[in-house]
């Protein structure tokens, strides 16, 4: 069950990225910590990665499974502390999972090409796994690569923060 829910609390983290209002009309649950200034300077690569991060996310608050499935690249893997899953696998997990809420703290982005990127931050959530609730803390690392003009999720670490 833990294992499950490890799996599954990656794929919201490596989602939550995704959240763009213009695509979804989510408004989104928390938003990242940088002064008006560090947002400001962002580059466009930077600002479309975290949009697509907190998209996902946000699928996962509103149960929007669909969307979470289509903002996934067919081959992505996630990793946790049980190890590697497929994107088949997360999606079979989340059917057991209800986040609840979020917020994404220290936010930092590194550019891998004009059409990828690495976003980390600590994510702080609840929710409700297997039908019990939940508080977690954890880092994640998710990479996301423009694939065909649509933004994908190709790979996500979960650690637990302690």
């Amino acid at each position: 069950m833990k294992a499950a829910s490890a799996l599954i609390a990656v794929a919201v983290i490596a989602l939550a990225g995704s959240l763009c209002l213009g695509q979804s009309g989510i408004a989104p649950s928390a938003a990242p910590q940088a002064s008006p200034d560090a947002k400001a300077a962002r580059s466009p690569i930077e600002r479309q990665i975290e949009s697509h991060e907190r998209l996902g996310l946000d699928a996962l608050v509103t149960r929007n499974l669909q969307l979470f499935a289509d903002l996934t690249a067919d081959d992505a893997v996630f990793v946790d502390a049980k190890g590697p899953a497929s994107k088949a696998q997360v999606l079979k997990n989340v059917g057991d999972f209800r986040l609840t809420d979020y917020s994404m703290q220290d936010i930092q982005f590194v550019p891998i090409s004009t059409k990828s990127g690495l976003i980390t931050y600590m994510i702080a959530e609840t929710g409700i796994s297997h039908g019990k609730q939940f508080t977690a803390r954890s880092y994640i690392g998710s990479v996301w690569t423009e694939r065909k003009g649509k933004w994908v999720l190709v790979f996500s670490q979960e650690t637990a923060a302690k």
